[in-house]
């Protein structure tokens, strides 16, 4: 072992420890900083069987829009439409005496914004089919350029304090076939299902082909959780981000090409009289079932 016994020696001692303090003291500072990278780029990440999960497998889709309610507050519809939304589903009513507050906000708004926008009712299983249409028919104005409109069918669940009870499969496709046919017959448009898996699995499947489905899977594609059955629009993220509007928002991907949304949208603004008997389900004819692409998070 050396010692340093003169002043000299001593001070040169002192300033080589601390220059070696310094360079360790740096490095780890670096190692910290990359290590929080690394972790912020890992939350960010879409993790497997989130409800984000599906958001870059939906990106092969070349159209996607949102479907938004009072929850999403005041939309900038110009900004949502310059950063690429491409169409908006707007929460109209719910059961038969309940109006979504912001429904003529987003109606009018989004409109003016040049984007193609259309309205759904939230079915209430508590509550007359008549009722309902009814409501849906004085809150939602017959509008040439529309989309078509969207009957949203769940289950509210057992814990539901609203509506518990499930009806059985022969009276929910009873009132299901009255609201879509009283629907198409007043504005003229082959309407659309919004549908949950179990819903699906519980009354769908098999059932009502004649209309084309908007399907909800988060953390699967739609062919893992519906099978064959054909889908139009697939709802598959809760917690899109999208510039103009504040906090997460579903996102939804149209099951076809430029071409197919085209004849989509051009076919909605005709009356049903003029388009032909399958004018709604056109677009998808020569569209194949999506197969799986890329992540495919299970549950």
């Amino acid at each position: 072992m050396l010692e340093f016994t003169n002043g000299y020696g001593s001070d040169r001692m002192q300033w080589y420890s601390l220059r070696v303090m310094k360079r360790f003291v740096a490095l780890g500072l670096v190692a910290f900083a990359l290590s929080a990278c690394t972790t912020m780029t890992a939350e960010r990440a879409p993790k497997p069987g989130s409800s984000a999960a599906m958001i870059p497998v939906a990106q092969s889709y070349p159209v996607h829009g949102v479907d938004v309610s009072r929850y999403q507050g005041q939309v900038n519809w110009r900004e949502a439409k310059a950063a690429g939304t491409r169409f908006a589903y707007i929460k109209a009513t719910e059961g038969g005496d309940h109006a979504d507050e912001n429904f003529m906000f987003h109606w009018i708004s989004a409109r003016d914004a040049g984007m193609p926008r259309g309205a759904y009712h939230f079915y209430y299983w508590c509550r007359p089919v008549k009722d309902q249409i009814k409501w849906f028919f004085k809150n939602v104005p017959v509008e040439r350029d529309a989309l078509p409109p969207v009957l949203d069918v769940e289950w509210y669940g057992a814990a539901s304090e609203k509506c518990p009870k499930k009806v059985p499969k022969a009276e929910a496709l009873a009132d299901m076939k009255l609201f879509l046919q009283a629907v198409e017959k007043h504005y003229g448009k082959r309407p659309m299902i919004y549908t949950s898996i179990d819903f699906y699995r519980d009354v769908i499947v098999g059932e009502l082909h004649e209309y084309p489905l908007w399907v909800r899977t988060v953390n699967a594609e739609p062919m893992e959780r519906y099978g064959d059955r054909r889908w139009m629009m697939w709802q598959y993220t809760d917690m899109g981000r999208v510039p103009g509007i504040r906090g997460n928002v579903d996102r939804n991907a149209f099951a076809g090409t430029e071409e197919d949304w085209a004849r989509f949208t051009g076919q909605s603004m005709m009356r049903v009289a003029e388009a032909t008997p399958v004018a709604p389900l056109a677009p998808m004819a020569n569209v194949p079932v999506p197969r799986p692409k890329g992540l495919i998070a299970r549950n």
